[in-house]
């Protein structure tokens, strides 16, 4: 029987830098995506002090962009919503910070709490709405960048563009 560890047999992967892949700039993948949004929620320092509260209309701010992708910060006030629609050829990545929001799909609603987050490809049909007492603030990311938010008359009907700006 060999008594050998991987790691004498192998040796130390940390030892050979050669070995290691460099850390990408920008994600390029779902994970990577998901893992960007996770680490920003993370780092309130980042994004707290910019958060505004518009009872007219959703609030939202470009937080951040790279080659393909672009980082959304929006607030919803109770009552909010950002009725049906998908987010044309984008797949997004939704992170609620503060809050909590609804999310109604032509599967059902689900409550999304701080930390939650949502994966979506493109013609993902949702609703999201502040259905709370409290306001709520979300983190979106989309790749490629937002273009077009085609709207629903209701989460699994077809689509209808809809003028004014595309965020959610």
């Amino acid at each position: 029987m060999n008594s050998d560890s991987d790691l004498q047999i192998a040796g130390d992967i940390l030892e050979v830098p050669h070995l290691l892949q460099p850390p990408r700039e920008h994600p390029a993948t779902v994970a990577e995506f998901a893992g960007l949004a996770r680490s920003l929620a993370a780092d309130r320092s980042r994004w707290e002090h910019l958060v505004r509260y518009d009872a007219t209309s959703r609030w939202y701010h470009r937080l951040r962009t790279g080659p393909g992708y672009e980082v959304w910060l929006l607030s919803w006030v109770p009552g909010q919503g950002s009725g049906p629609h998908d987010h044309g050829r984008s797949s997004g990545v939704l992170t609620v910070l503060d809050g909590s929001l609804t999310e109604r799909t032509e599967r059902g609603t689900r409550t999304l709490t701080a930390g939650a987050q949502r994966v979506f490809a493109p013609g993902y049909v949702h609703e999201v709405v502040n259905d709370a007492l409290e306001p709520a603030v979300s983190l979106h990311i989309y790749h490629p960048g937002l273009t077009e938010m085609p709207m629903h008359a209701s989460p699994h009907c077809e689509s209808r563009t809809a003028p004014g700006p595309v965020t959610a």
